[in-house]
């Protein structure tokens, strides 16, 4: 009986710093400001979903998280492309498994560095 109570004990702290942990992450998101930017010279597939990301509106990932409030992101499991996002209106942009970036898009890419 004691061990129950140990375990339980034990599982309410985990969740406890797990919250903890969770919130100074959105924290420090929410004060996360680019120190450098610069464009995409070649398509990798960090650049694809920079790509995705700012056809939608956001300067990338961090800034999709930040303002939408989501732990995750929908992403096709094949690629780990992301599948679809949500604009600041409202609306959905939904995304293909395959490449959508041409070579001739990829210099409009901009690349933050944090």
């Amino acid at each position: 009986m004691f061990l129950g109570c140990q375990a339980t004990s034990d599982r309410a702290l985990q969740q406890q710093q797990l919250l903890a942990w969770r919130s100074r992450v959105r924290y420090s998101y929410g004060n996360s400001t680019p120190k450098s930017i610069s464009r995409a010279k070649q398509w990798t597939d960090e650049v694809e979903n920079l790509y995705r990301f700012q056809q939608a509106g956001y300067r990338d990932e961090l800034e999709y998280k930040q303002v939408k409030q989501v732990d995750l992101i929908d992403r096709w499991p094949e690629t780990g492309f992301v599948k679809k996002l949500q604009r600041r209106d409202n609306t959905f942009y939904y995304y293909n498994r395959k490449r959508e970036c041409e070579d001739r898009e990829v210099h409009k890419v901009k690349v933050y560095a944090y």
